[in-house]
């Protein structure tokens, strides 16, 4: 066999070769792609002054609640005002039978009277000392007779506030059985707002308290706390805390369920947007997701503190300047690396 023989074999072969090569290319299954990072937005965990406001709910009570009547039975002789009627301290509400303020009267004059005779008889030597003082004793027990008769027949209202109820009408025989009339001062009126314990710490007197009624939409009012009460109660673990509210225009009536909003100053905490905090299904643990330096999501169990336009405070299990994750967060694992966008 010469050259070109051996030549042309040599290329048949080669020729084979490739196309072989080139079927089990078309055969072979192709490389798998490499699967694509999750993409997250984070934020920084920074501090900031977190307020620290509660609500809580109550009923408005008026500041005073007076009840109009005498300290014995008698007649109703007259009536000065109705329910719903607004009354001034020491007006006059209710005029009883007067026989025996009148008698009384009598019995004071004719005493000062003699008194006064016997006092001249005492400077003439005319009377001991002993017989003037027994007169003078007299004409003082009468005249402490004949004040409380009149204030028990002169009934007179003894603060300013709004008729509430009257219970007898004129002619009446007054039966101490009831008041004649209530009277509920309400400028100011108080709210009893029941606190936690654990807030027993943060709260003092002169503490502002903001306030809203269902029954006037819109329409907020400040009150301060006057006065903090100095027992718990072992079944609420709550205290009562006294908010007092000017209520100037008279819009506040008691029994009105009303909302008070506390305030408690500022904490300084971390905190980060509210949608970056998951809760772990059948717990009422709260995690959430930061990037390490590596790219890598991490899984942290945090504690929450207060909620407030879109964030929460976050008392612990997370450190200032981490990135947390707050977008994306819904299917993420631990772990992964991700794409920050």
């Amino acid at each position: 066999m010469n050259k070109t023989s051996i030549l042309a074999a040599a290329l048949l072969i080669l020729a084979g070769c490739a196309n072989q090569g080139g079927q089990a290319s078309q055969n072979a299954a192709p490389a798998p792609e490499q699967a694509a990072k999750p993409k997250v937005s984070v934020v920084e965990a920074t501090y900031q002054n977190v307020p620290q406001t509660a609500l809580y709910s109550s009923t408005v009570q008026a500041n005073v609640i007076n009840n109009i009547a005498p300290q014995s039975g008698g007649r109703i002789q007259k009536l000065n005002a109705e329910v719903g009627d607004f009354v001034s301290k020491g007006q006059t509400l209710v005029e009883m039978d007067r026989v025996q303020l009148e008698q009384a009267e009598l019995k004071l004059r004719n005493d000062e009277t003699e008194l006064e005779r016997v006092r001249t008889l005492l400077a003439q030597g005319g009377i001991s000392q002993a017989d003037f003082e027994q007169l003078e004793l007299a004409c003082n027990v009468s005249r402490s007779t004949y004040k409380n008769l009149l204030e028990n027949t002169i009934l007179r209202s003894p603060v300013s506030g709004v008729i509430t109820a009257r219970n007898y009408d004129r002619g009446d025989m007054y039966t101490m059985a009831q008041p004649i009339y209530t009277v509920q001062q309400i400028t100011p009126v108080k709210v009893l707002v029941a606190i936690s314990e654990t807030e027993y710490t943060k709260v003092k007197k002169g503490d502002k308290v903001v306030l809203t009624a269902d029954a006037l939409p819109g329409k907020s009012f400040e009150g301060r706390v006057s006065r903090l009460h100095p027992t718990m109660d072992p079944a609420t673990h709550t205290f009562n805390v006294e908010v007092q509210v000017p209520n100037t225009r008279r819009e506040l009536r008691p029994g009105m369920y009303v909302r008070a909003s506390v305030d408690f100053g500022d904490n300084r905490s971390i905190v980060v947007p509210d949608t970056a905090i998951l809760k772990m299904q059948g717990s009422g643990t709260r995690t959430l997701f930061v990037i390490n330096g590596e790219g890598l999501s991490e899984v942290r169990i945090v504690t929450l503190g207060r909620h407030w336009d879109g964030n929460y405070e976050i008392l612990s299990g997370l450190q200032e300047g981490e990135k947390v994750v707050y977008k994306g967060n819904s299917t993420l694992k631990a772990g992964v690396e991700v794409e920050i966008g």
